[in-house]
């Protein structure tokens, strides 16, 4: 199995990163506009990705399989690409001075392929819409994502 791994440092407290991760709301704030589903241990949690003229990119659905206050969330992905079923999205968090760190990991892929690699750096992009968000109110979920090449 493969994984893709980021870090990112968030200067603002450790509560705020979590709930930008663990609930829906904040989901949308920073990976996907079109975010909904119960974010709560056990609920599904549905994004979709579309470009700005409105056509339908795609999307996934993913199980919340934990929820850990302040510390830790995982996602088991149902549906979506081929190569992300069965797949699982982790963010821990921690504190590290001024900043709360999210060590971000999309894990148990199959294979290495050059899919996995457009995935990684479309999830650096996330991270740092991410990092946006939570510090200035205002991140860049689809469709005002940063397009990477002409997969998105």
């Amino acid at each position: 199995m493969v994984n893709i791994m980021h870090k990112v440092g968030i200067r603002a407290p450790l509560a705020q990163v979590y709930a930008a991760v663990a609930t829906t709301q904040g989901v949308a704030g920073w990976w996907s506009e079109e975010t909904t589903g119960a974010s709560e241990p056990g609920g599904r949690i549905d994004v979709h990705f579309r470009k700005p003229d409105g056509e339908i990119l795609g999307g996934m659905g993913m199980r919340v399989t934990q929820l850990a206050p302040d510390s830790e969330v995982r996602w088991r992905f149902e549906s979506g690409p081929d190569e992300w079923i069965g797949t699982d999205a982790v963010f821990k968090l921690s504190r590290d001075g001024d900043y709360t760190v999210v060590l971000f990991s999309h894990e148990n892929w199959r294979e290495q392929v050059e899919f996995m690699a457009h995935c990684s750096t479309k999830w650096a992009t996330f991270m740092m819409s991410l990092k946006d968000y939570v510090e200035t109110g205002k991140g860049r979920p689809a469709p005002h994502d940063v397009k990477i090449d002409n997969w998105n």
